[in-house]
């Protein structure tokens, strides 16, 4: 059976947290959809081939990060599936929870087509087709191939009988941190149940190399703490579950990390956190609070750099995505921040704000900011942000983490540059 993870047209409204990777390697609860996709791949679902179709600009990306094939490539140069067990279709922004596997497991050994449909917006989140059903729409393909076989196989995929299944998507950024905050427990658990980590106290699992100093306070009550191989803590910390840190983290010396908190390999992280995702690389070594938000990879935030996640009224949170306004439901809602931004010192983030891509912010953030961006509306002062700025200090930020900058790296940038002109332009407030 061959795998397809496809971006559909609703992939959008994930942005800023998508621009800089496909929807399927966003974490959420410290798990990637793209991973378990392969670990089925190598287990319950052994013999199948994965491969993922991105939007154009990250398919160079997509190789050489995740090490899959666009799925174009993948079906051969008749550009469609002939895998004699079908083809299993999987939509990008499935919350990659661990009852996902069991689903994808299920629908993979179905004998005859079916499909697993989005309740709330009527997208196709899986879909199963048999080799029969593929063949019997290939000629329907033949006679109008505008569209790729992904597209194709997509909507068709609607036509095709109904399952239910214990599957959910993400339809706007705020949905990875509730989606977070409900299965964290259950995420690390199911990560101690399949790996190889040592127990030092109860509760307490790590892998080799993991340090953590004198006089930490550990609190396990409400979930398991892993610490992945290399994990440095410092003294005076505390930690509360559930808890994880991807290999190679720093957790500063007098920080508070808890109520939920995933942070990914290579971060360096200090003040208080909690109920907050964290990607690859980034930094919030200082003192400051960050609470219920997501940080993309490669983020620097300043010394005293705070967040609200809680209205003065104690209300719940409405959300504004570009011309969008959402009511959340959530009483507790920070902020979400794109890849590649920083804040200076002292920056204090309004509850609720989105920060987009390789943007700079100062003072009082109190409106959403658009990606490529200094803001310092405090100071009356909102300006562009060239690419080739941001490439030149991508350049120096991989240096210090021994990272070589390749072509495709300063591609991204250009590329998230120019998809991001639109929000820009919405504005008409930056100038160079």
């Amino acid at each position: 059976m061959h795998i397809i993870c496809f971006e559909d047209a609703r992939v959008h409204q994930l942005v800023p947290i998508i621009q800089a990777r496909p929807a399927y390697a966003v974490t959420c609860a410290s798990l990637r959809l793209v991973d378990r996709l392969k670990q089925l791949v190598a287990g319950p679902l052994q013999g199948s081939s994965l491969s993922g179709s991105v939007r154009s600009y990250l398919t160079l990306i997509q190789k050489l990060d995740y090490e899959l094939e666009s799925a174009e490539q993948a079906l051969g140069g008749a550009k469609w599936p002939s895998d004699d067990d079908g083809v299993l279709i999987v939509n990008a922004r499935l919350v990659p929870r661990v009852a996902l596997d069991d689903v994808l497991v299920t629908l993979g050994g179905e004998t005859a087509s079916c499909c697993v449909v989005d309740a709330e917006d009527g997208s196709v989140l899986i879909a199963r087709w048999t080799a029969a059903d593929l063949a019997a729409k290939q000629a329907e393909y033949a006679t109008d191939s505008r569209q790729s076989v992904v597209e194709f196989l997509t909507e068709q995929s609607l036509s095709l009988p109904k399952r239910s299944a214990e599957a959910s998507a993400f339809h706007w950024p705020h949905d990875v941190v509730a989606w977070h905050m409900k299965e964290m427990r259950e995420s690390i658990e199911w990560r101690i149940a399949h790996g190889d980590y040592k127990q030092t106290n109860d509760g307490v699992f790590v892998g080799e190399g993991v340090s953590v100093g004198q006089y930490a306070a550990i609190n396990t009550d409400d979930g398991p703490i892993l610490l992945e191989n290399n994990v440095k803590v410092g003294p005076f910390c505390y930690l509360e579950g559930p808890l994880y840190a991807g290999q190679g983290t720093r957790v500063i010396e007098h920080s508070a990390i808890k109520d939920g908190v995933s942070l990914g390999h290579t971060v360096k992280i200090g003040g208080e956190v909690e109920a907050s995702v964290i990607e690859p690389y980034t930094n919030k070594q200082h003192h400051g609070f960050l609470g219920h938000s997501y940080l993309g990879s490669w983020i620097n935030l300043g010394a005293g750099t705070c967040n609200s996640d809680l209205k003065n009224t104690y209300g719940t949170i409405n959300i504004e995505y570009g011309e969008t306004k959402i009511a959340t439901g959530m009483q507790f809602l920070g902020c979400f921040i794109g890849d590649y931004s920083k804040s200076a010192i002292n920056t204090s983030i309004f509850t609720g704000k989105v920060i987009g891509v390789c943007s700079m912010l100062y003072g009082f953030v109190t409106s959403n900011v658009p990606s490529f961006v200094n803001y310092a509306r405090l100071f009356g002062q909102t300006a562009l942000l060239p690419a080739d700025v941001m490439i030149s200090t991508q350049a120096r930020m991989f240096a210090r983490r021994n990272v070589t900058q390749r072509e495709c790296d300063k591609q991204l940038i250009l590329d998230m540059y120019a998809q991001s002109e639109a929000e820009r332009e919405a504005t008409d407030q930056y100038t160079l």
